[in-house]
């Protein structure tokens, strides 16, 4: 979320909070989430809180001519909205979302080393299809950056957390964004102090 403030040149404030702590039961926080999640964007009494509804919205808020984070025309909104739905599902809920719960929490969910093997592998499918896709230029979307190239790097940095290979593609495209000014920006920013 930092980095689409951050891409898009907004202005904004945070409150910073962990996960699984007594902030999160906090009176103030529940009655904005009652969900406990995190990220929460407040914009008005607009409150969002799935990170790829929240990059999509600040794109189709505040994208200028300048500095645009969606697609203006019909066929390259599609592949955006093809590319968002790709991450979220098929990388990060039906694969990432395994590893997060059984190997990064176990104490937590539980251990289960088939399905975390399974999501390992299905990952592996998944990003390899997605390589196939990718056309020529440097971003999903050809020559634009946009919202969906801040969602896959978050899926990507996920992977390497987790020691999930990446194609050569793959590897390039996250070396280059990784040394973006604004992705070092909204690392920084979300670091706690």
């Amino acid at each position: 979320m930092h980095w689409a403030l951050i891409e898009l040149n907004l202005p904004y404030r945070t409150v910073p909070l962990q996960t699984r702590t007594e902030e999160m039961e906090n009176l103030e926080f529940l009655s904005i989430n009652p969900r406990k999640k995190i990220p929460v964007l407040q914009h008005g009494d607009l409150v969002l809180t799935e990170s790829a509804a929240i990059v999509t919205y600040l794109a189709e808020r505040f994208s200028t001519a300048e500095r645009r984070l969606i697609p203006e025309g019909l066929e390259q909104r599609a592949r955006y909205m093809e590319w968002l739905s790709f991450i979220c599902m098929e990388l990060d809920a039906t694969s990432l979302y395994v590893l997060r719960r059984h190997e990064g929490l176990p104490v937590v969910y539980g251990d289960a080393p088939e399905a975390c093997e399974a999501a390992r592998e299905y990952f592996q499918r998944m990003i390899n299809a997605a390589a196939m896709r990718m056309g020529d230029g440097p971003y999903l979307l050809g020559e634009t950056f946009s919202g969906v190239d801040i969602l896959m790097i978050s899926v990507l940095n996920w992977a390497a957390r987790y020691g999930l290979p990446l194609p050569a593609l793959f590897e390039r495209y996250r070396a280059s964004m990784l040394d973006r000014p604004t992705y070092k920006a909204a690392i920084e920013a979300n670091t706690p102090r």
